[in-house]
């Protein structure tokens, strides 16, 4: 039998045609992809073509743009709905708390997995672990997997009643109990991110195919760990992963496509309706200019971004402090150089959080650095966790990324002088991530002032250029 499998992930709530970043002979270019019409239009076209076809979303859906956080998802619903997935995960998509999640399940008409989330009072698992779809004359478990490190590294929000656990010790059971069931193959929707779903695969048998997600990495051919199959589409909806497989009993042959949502796709039309009705009533104040940039703001590269360093500096202008950090956040697409509209600043951050103070030791500064680097690039793809490498400016950083933990930190300057253990820094941050609270610093407050408020203030003193500095270098 011939099944196709279609993902779509991380589209972090981009519904329509939007800028994204390529890598190209000269850096990081730009051009427009993606839209839920397209790829409504391509999921039907594949639809129509072919017999067996099943459609996932890997999660960080309702996230990431003003119109979802300020409607806590809800905008988004009447398109979900609309593309008839067959199942999703989760991991941005709680932000809201798992019980606006679980409601938002019901209202889109298909189940959101995971079986490695338990309720803190009953014990059981909220979200439902596994779903058998039959397909044909087979049988295929889709198992869920959340974002395992929700509960230690997201605000409360997005844990609130629940708790996580890596799965791995319940996923031998839970493949057992779908075979027991008949189940033919087994699929596992996973958004622990690329390495640590490669390392998953190593040590539990039996899944046959797992779509991956969280590191936005665009997989062209699928990748094997012993039997199962991996692939993992891109972000923003800017792709569309396609895998084709022959079936009898086991994997026979497989084809896959990662395909680019192209501008000169044709727009399924009720779903473009859907899309401009959930935009409709923020458009206006969204599309105002706020100012101006000359280079061109992304965050295509995992050591630093343009598009955080501007938010930094803003940071550091409206706050007066000496050092800036932020969380070295994926999502948000790039913008090229010209007008910057009120819409895009929340591109950068969404959430618009307060600016918070704190004084940090040199000591609790470098502590905080090496771990966010163990985060990002531990040779232990259970500990890689989070984003890319945490965002900073005030301070410049040298390091060796192949050293173990706690050694990668050869240099930090702060201006022109050495950065001293002893010594105490006046630090800006925005949100647990930029900062973990709960583990560093003193004297932690609220400034009277947002992120796009200290952008926009920025931005009204003249157009942005970037210095071309990274403030954190391998060496």
């Amino acid at each position: 039998m011939t099944l196709t499998f279609l993902q779509i992930n991380d589209t972090h709530s981009y519904l329509e045609l939007h800028h994204e970043h390529f890598y190209g002979p000269k850096g990081i270019e730009v051009r427009q992809a993606g839209g839920y019409a397209r790829l409504k239009s391509l999921v039907d076209q594949i639809r129509g073509e072919e017999k067996h076809v099943l459609l996932f979303d890997n999660g960080d859906t309702i996230h990431g743009t003003y119109d979802a956080v300020k409607s806590k998802g809800w905008n988004m619903v009447p398109v979900l709905r609309e593309m008839a997935f067959d199942a999703m995960t989760f991991h941005w998509d709680s932000a809201y708390t798992p019980a606006n999640l679980l409601e938002i399940s019901k209202a889109v008409g298909y189940p959101v997995l995971a079986l490695n989330v338990y309720d803190l009072e009953t014990g059981e698992r909220p979200f439902a672990p596994y779903l058998i779809k039959e397909v044909g004359e087979l049988k295929i478990g889709i198992i869920g997997l959340a974002a395992n490190f929700i509960d230690e590294m997201m605000p409360a929000s997005f844990h609130e009643g629940v708790r996580f656990t890596v799965g791995k010790e319940e996923l031998p059971e839970m493949i057992n109990e779908l075979k027991e069931q008949g189940v033919d193959l087994i699929l596992l929707l996973s958004h622990n991110g690329f390495a640590q779903d490669i390392q998953l695969l190593k040590e539990v048998q039996g899944i046959d195919l797992c779509l991956s997600s969280h590191t936005h990495n665009r997989i062209h051919e699928p990748v094997y760990v012993g039997n199962a199959v991996v692939i993992q589409s891109g972000s923003h909806g800017s792709f569309l992963g396609k895998l084709t497989m022959e079936f009898d009993g086991k994997i026979k042959e497989v084809s896959h496509e990662l395909i680019e949502i192209t501008p000169d796709l044709p727009e399924e039309p009720k779903i473009k309706q859907k899309v401009e009705d959930s935009l409709a009533e923020n458009r206006g104040k969204l599309g105002e200019v706020v100012g101006c940039t000359k280079t061109l703001l992304h965050r295509a590269t995992s050591l630093h971004a343009t598009m955080d360093d501007m938010l930094l500096e803003a940071m550091l202008q409206a706050s007066g402090a000496q050092i800036a950090f932020s969380n070295g956040w994926r999502y948000g697409v790039p913008i090229p150089p010209g007008d910057i509209t009120l819409g895009e600043l929340y591109q950068i951050v969404p959430m618009d959080p307060p600016l918070r103070r704190t004084i940090m030791t040199g000591k609790e500064i470098m502590d905080m650095i090496e771990k966010n680097l163990e985060s990002t690039y531990s040779c232990n793809p259970e500990e890689q966790k989070g984003g890319y490498v945490k965002r900073m400016r005030g301070i410049q950083v040298y390091i060796k990324i192949e050293n173990p933990c706690q050694l990668r930190i050869q240099e930090i300057l702060v201006g022109d002088e050495k950065l001293e253990e002893e010594k105490e820094y006046d630090v800006v941050y925005i949100t647990k991530q930029g900062v973990p609270f709960d583990r560093y610093g003193q004297l932690h407050r609220d400034m009277d002032i947002s992120a796009i408020e200290a952008m926009r203030s920025f931005l009204a003193r003249g157009c942005y250029e970037e210095d071309g500095l990274a403030r954190i270098q391998v060496v």
